[in-house]
């Protein structure tokens, strides 16, 4: 989970001045949390809590109104009575990592990734690339190895795999579809040595590259077994109070 709430803090400087190299400073003074890491530790807290995902999710969005949200799921968010809007956004793909992290059967894994994504994004591409996402979760930390991880994910939810990123990155634009970006940050990690180049991968993407390189920073945690300690360090210490002491007990019961 750290994992990916440092990619969202690290991309978070490329989202709107992109760019199409590896070479980059991870941190910069404007380097920030986005509504990518609020609401993957709403997520976290729901299952820590055992509360439902709407409560956590919503009173936790309300806590940081300037975090980024888009439209649909602003107006979501202050709804009296909030209903999903059939979206096929990466919102559902980007908060689900503590799925991948917390449950200890693929299928309960697929099934809660589904019920954090139906309360807004309950498009079947919303839903496919939060399941997707949480599944390369469970299956990079449950030890399998990338050629399995990609042909699973490959054959159970139709994403082409078999690129690279140096493939991709030439015509890659920015895409806040599942469909246009869940893929590309799996890719990512494929194609990484380390959990910082799978970050660096997915944001020299030149993207959505906060939720890019969150996506793909929390398989990349996942499979590497950690996150480097000066990255964890700079994410305890650019995060409130309230999300890190969320984001430290997730992490120290689901280690």
């Amino acid at each position: 989970m750290i994992g990916a709430i440092a990619g969202d803090i690290i991309g978070s400087v490329y989202e709107h001045h992109r760019v199409k190299t590896k070479e980059f400073p991870l941190f910069q003074a404007r380097s920030t949390f986005t509504d990518d890491t609020v609401l993957t530790v709403a997520v976290a807290h729901a299952i820590l809590s055992g509360g439902s995902y709407v409560a956590a999710i919503r009173r936790l969005g309300r806590g940081y109104p300037g975090a980024g949200y888009g439209g649909a799921f602003s107006r979501w968010l202050q709804a009296d009575a909030p209903q999903p809007y059939n979206s096929w956004g990466n919102g559902a793909a980007m908060r689900v990592s503590p799925v991948g992290f917390a449950f200890a059967t693929e299928e309960e894994v697929l099934h809660q990734a589904r019920l954090t994504a139906e309360i807004t994004h309950n498009h079947p591409e919303g839903i496919k690339g939060a399941q997707a996402m949480a599944l390369a979760i469970y299956l990079a930390r449950t030890g399998h190895h990338k050629e399995a991880l990609r042909t699973r994910i490959n054959e159970m939810f139709g994403y082409n795999l078999h690129r690279s990123v140096d493939e991709i990155r030439p015509l890659y634009a920015f895409a806040v579809s599942c469909q246009g970006s869940v893929p590309e940050a799996i890719i990512a990690f494929l194609d990484s040595d380390s959990y910082e180049d799978a970050v660096r991968n997915a944001v020299s993407l030149g993207g959505d590259s906060d939720t890019l390189a969150c996506m793909s920073g929390g398989i990349a945690e996942a499979f590497y077994g950690s996150v480097p300690p000066a990255i964890r360090e700079k994410v305890e210490h650019l995060l409130t109070p309230d999300l890190w002491a969320v984001t430290k007990t997730f992490c120290d019961r689901y280690r």
